[in-house]
């Protein structure tokens, strides 16, 4: 149980400063932005275990976290941006 609230803060954590660093309009809130921080800590983890940076079970770290999220947040712009033109 602690473990999911801690996953849902990160999440909300993590979405929010890569919304601050990478700022403009979003479609969504609170929920998106929680989803794209736990989604971009993952992908975060996986860019950093390609670049060598983490092992085969460790996590992401925070940077490498937000720059997962805010990559997953340009997609999630260019792709939401197609979606209303």
């Amino acid at each position: 149980m602690f473990a999911l609230i801690g996953w849902l803060l990160a999440g909300i954590i993590i979405g929010g400063i890569s919304k601050l660093i990478m700022p403009g309009r979003d479609p969504g809130g609170l929920l998106v932005t929680m989803l794209i921080g736990i989604v971009g800590a993952m992908l975060g983890g996986a860019m950093g275990r390609g670049m060598g940076l983490y092992g085969p079970q460790q996590g992401a770290g925070w940077i490498m976290s937000i720059v997962g999220a805010i990559v997953l947040l340009a997609i999630y712009r260019m792709i939401a941006s197609r979606r209303t033109a």
